[in-house]
């Protein structure tokens, strides 16, 4: 784990020690904009931007599964990452399941961030959307590239009529996404990344607690919105799908797995089964990056071959209507 400070590449975890303790989430660098506006600075256009992801980060599934769903897979390229995040942080290699850097060659994420600013600080994350025109990133923040490939590309998707953030809906889906983004999705790694008690005993309880929250919501209702998936659904699928297998064990948020929970857990299945979402989710490359790239909370590098995921039972969840 590390970052690039004035362009150079250096070793550096998370400080918790001036936050008491407490996991830091720090700010993506780019969050510019794809548009189908006209003069737009990075205008629509097939197979002129591509997509870094790694397949076991959270962030860049959402970006995945957006482009899935969409039908932007032959309008967006993809790039992924190894698994592991050693020294030098997100890195290509020639490997199955992993691409080696298309465009210039790199061995990591960071020389693609060093090509579009010899002088850049900041994290170096997946997704990572790259104008291969330009030579520069757009955007390294998710919630920003998925909203770019729910609407913005529309006109080279295969499914531009599919809506995610319709707008009768908005304000609805970004009030859940709030506290859903703080105490889930971010929460998990407040929690694992805790390295105080105090600290680590309050991302607990905000983890449980807006999970026994939303499992009570889809108690009576089919999504997050009602009867209509959104973004909010997808959001919050990518951090529920990696919980009993990762988050459970390895960042401590072992009060209860989400197949414990009566209504979470049909849900969750229903969005595994939902189609072309499950051909996105790669367990190996899941458990490998969490068990193998932290060696602060897992020293020994070992990898559980459990637990074992009954993501394709049935659901159970026809008797709530769904307008999708």
């Amino acid at each position: 784990m590390g970052l690039l400070i004035d362009g150079v590449w250096y070793e550096q975890g998370y400080d918790t020690v001036s936050s008491g303790g407490r996991f830091m989430r720090e700010s993506p660098g780019y969050r510019r904009w794809v548009s189908a506006e006209a003069g737009a600075e990075f205008p629509v256009a097939a197979g002129r931007y591509r997509l870094y992801v790694s397949l076991a980060c959270p962030w860049a599934h959402r970006a995945l599964i957006m482009r899935r769903l969409k039908g932007l897979v032959d309008a967006i390229d993809v790039v992924v990452v190894d698994p592991v995040m050693g020294e030098g942080g997100w890195c290509f290699v020639d490997a199955p399941g992993t691409d080696i850097e298309p465009g210039y060659g790199f061995e990591f994420l960071h020389q693609l961030y060093q090509k579009a600013d010899p002088g850049y600080t900041g994290r170096v994350t997946t997704p990572t959307l790259w104008d291969t025109e330009r030579e520069t990133i757009v955007s390294n923040e998710s919630a920003d590239i998925v909203r770019m490939f729910n609407a913005a590309f529309d006109a080279v998707a295969g499914h531009p009529e599919r809506d995610y953030y319709p707008v009768d809906l908005r304000v609805a889906i970004d009030e859940l996404n709030a506290p859903i983004y703080e105490h889930v999705n971010n929460g998990v790694y407040k929690t694992g990344f805790a390295t105080t008690q105090a600290a680590y005993d309050d991302a607990f309880e905000q983890v449980f607690g807006t999970l026994d929250w939303l499992d009570n919501r889809l108690a009576t209702q089919r999504y997050l919105v009602g009867g209509r998936l959104t973004e909010a659904d997808w959001r919050l699928f990518a951090t529920l799908v990696r919980f009993d297998a990762v988050y459970f064990s390895h960042f401590k948020c072992n009060r209860r797995r989400i197949a414990d929970y009566t209504n979470l857990s049909g849900y969750l299945r229903e969005l595994y089964q939902h189609p072309g979402v499950a051909e996105t989710v790669a367990f190996d490359h899941i458990k490998t990056h969490y068990y193998r790239s932290h060696p602060s909370i897992n020293a020994n590098g070992i990898v559980p071959k459990g637990p074992e995921l009954a993501l394709t039972a049935a659901p159970g969840r026809t008797h709530l209507p769904a307008n999708e």
